[in-house]
């Protein structure tokens, strides 16, 4: 018989809160950037960067985190998750002041993966001390306000990086995570308390320097190969030589007893399909949004506030629907409420597909919000599902897997759907840029930023350049929209054939090791 006490930390909640808080910082950088990438590109007001370097921006940060998130997941689990939810803070925001006052693209990519080293090291503990301080029976809520908190800062910082670049500076952007971060350190210190795994792993040096060099390396193959084109050997050296290496990585980590990915659980259904989920949702959803605060603040002429304040029906969504998203799996199961989520979000990006240059702002909305909805029932019953497959020991490992992937496939959705969308561009635009001038004619072709750069200098004969590029980049935006419906549409049955159904989604009691020989042996 089941008993009835509940397990839970007598300060859960007020750790919840604690927890909220440092993930917030950690989510907030990302949407806040969003719309200050216009602002970064202007060589007047910001740092010239090139789209690819705008790219490197996101990327830097994403892949330093993804590669590092398990070998800090394991060292939280092996020296404490607290000394590492503090520690990552720290150096979260040293990085956000780094951010903040660097004086060319370089330093800001340099500087961002800093922070992605911070994160790393914040992220992992946070479900970690979730699965350890809530009774089974009240993680899947926790695991909803959890991910409300990601929803909460979508909304909070497309607004607040707007209402930042209307009256400061755009550093101001990477300085506002430092108050946060003092709030995150303090409460941490005071509330949070220390927890460890009894059987540490080992501390799996080369599978990181494998899957870092892989990522990076394919990274670079494909956002160089969409910004400077792909016919030529080294981007496909780098892409081919990543795949090769991380491959290797995925034989090597087979053969350890302590991997840094331990591959053998996605041999387990119940495991491998929401990671499968998440990282197709993120690669589609990163890559969308990249590009949509192009299509609003230049196409569509929007300032940075406004184009945040239009970002709030996909925030808003998020915020109100992810807490609720534990009840609907309750009732309805993780396969259904994953499945309607990706269709709604199918939907979302097919609409996309057919956004112009005076679509009625109103649509616009009505896509931001169903693919808020959408997403807002797929992260939290994934999360929840990956969780509940393993032991509450192994939280660091589910949380670990889960976040990389998300990272991962987020840096991988920039690099892919923004390739995809320069590759097009520059082959939409090249008949109307080709009487202008040499430098011009190159700087139009390199990005819809830059071709407004040129117009400015060109006076009224710009007018044409304008709306050439608007043109070329809905256009492109289009077919990034249209892979992004194909690799959601591929998550729905992903979720339809190997997600658990109602009565696996209502079982959030990990398993005994002892229940599954290939979690036994994780």
């Amino acid at each position: 018989m089941q008993s009835t006490d509940n397990t839970g930390h007598p300060r859960r909640w007020a750790i919840l809160g604690v927890l909220v808080v440092s993930l917030l910082v950690v989510v907030l950088d990302n949407t806040v950037l969003n719309v200050a990438l216009r602002t970064l590109a202007d060589p007047v007001h910001g740092l010239g960067a090139s789209q690819g370097e705008l790219e490197w921006s996101i990327n830097s940060y994403t892949l330093v985190f993804a590669g590092l998130l398990f070998t800090f997941g394991v060292l939280g689990d092996r020296y404490g998750r607290k000394w590492f939810l503090q520690g990552g803070l720290a150096v979260f925001g040293l990085a956000s002041l780094l951010s903040a006052y660097a004086q060319n693209p370089g330093q800001l990519i340099g500087a961002r993966a800093l922070m992605g080293f911070g994160a790393a090291a914040v992220m992992p503990v946070t479900l970690s001390i979730i699965s350890n301080v809530f009774d089974p029976r009240e993680r899947g809520r926790a695991i909803g306000i959890w991910a409300g908190a990601v929803g909460l800062a979508v909304a909070i910082g497309p607004v607040l990086g707007g209402l930042l670049l209307e009256h400061y500076w755009w550093g101001s952007v990477f300085l506002i995570n430092v108050p946060i971060v003092a709030v995150g350190m303090i409460s941490a210190a005071v509330l949070v308390p220390n927890s460890r795994d009894p059987k540490p792993g080992r501390i799996d040096v080369l599978g990181v320097l494998l899957s870092v060099i892989g990522l990076v390396a394919l990274s670079y193959g494909i956002i160089d190969g969409g910004e400077h084109g792909f016919g030529r050997p080294v981007v496909w050296v780098a892409i081919v030589s990543g795949l090769v290496v991380l491959t290797g990585f995925v034989l090597y980590e087979r053969r350890l007893d302590s991997p840094s990915l331990d591959v053998r659980l996605f041999r387990v259904p119940r495991f491998a399909a929401p990671v499968a989920v998440i990282g197709l949702v993120f690669f589609a959803g990163m890559g969308v949004m990249f590009f949509s605060a192009f299509y609003l603040q230049l196409v569509r002429g929007y300032t940075p506030l406004e184009t945040g304040l239009l970002m709030l029906p996909y925030a808003g969504a998020q915020l109100v629907f992810a807490p609720r998203s534990a009840t609907m799996v309750k009732r309805y199961g993780s396969k259904a409420v994953a499945a309607v989520g990706l269709a709604l979000t199918v939907v979302a990006f097919g609409l996309f597909a057919t956004a112009g240059t005076r679509t009625p702002i109103w649509f616009i909305e009505l896509i931001f919000f169903l693919q808020g909805v959408g997403m807002a029932h797929v992260l939290p019953p994934a999360t929840e599902s990956i969780m509940s497959s393993l032991p509450r020991e192994k939280a660091g490992v589910g949380s670990a897997v889960g976040n990389t992937i998300r990272q991962v496939a987020s840096a991988l959705g920039v690099a892919v759907l923004g390739s995809v969308l320069s590759a097009v561009y520059r082959d939409q635009i090249a008949a109307a840029a080709r009487p202008l001038p040499g430098p011009a004619r190159d700087a139009a072709r390199e990005s819809i930023s830059a071709a407004y750069a040129v117009a400015e200098r060109l006076g009224p004969a710009g007018s044409s350049v304008i709306g050439a590029a608007n043109d070329a980049f809905v256009t492109a935006m289009h077919w990034a929209a249209g892979l992004s419906t194909a690799i959601v549409a591929l998550g729905v049955l992903v979720v339809l054939r190997w997600l658990p159904g109602r009565s696996a989604g209502e079982q959030v009691q990990p398993p005994e090791p002892a229940a599954d020989p290939e979690l036994a042996a994780a």
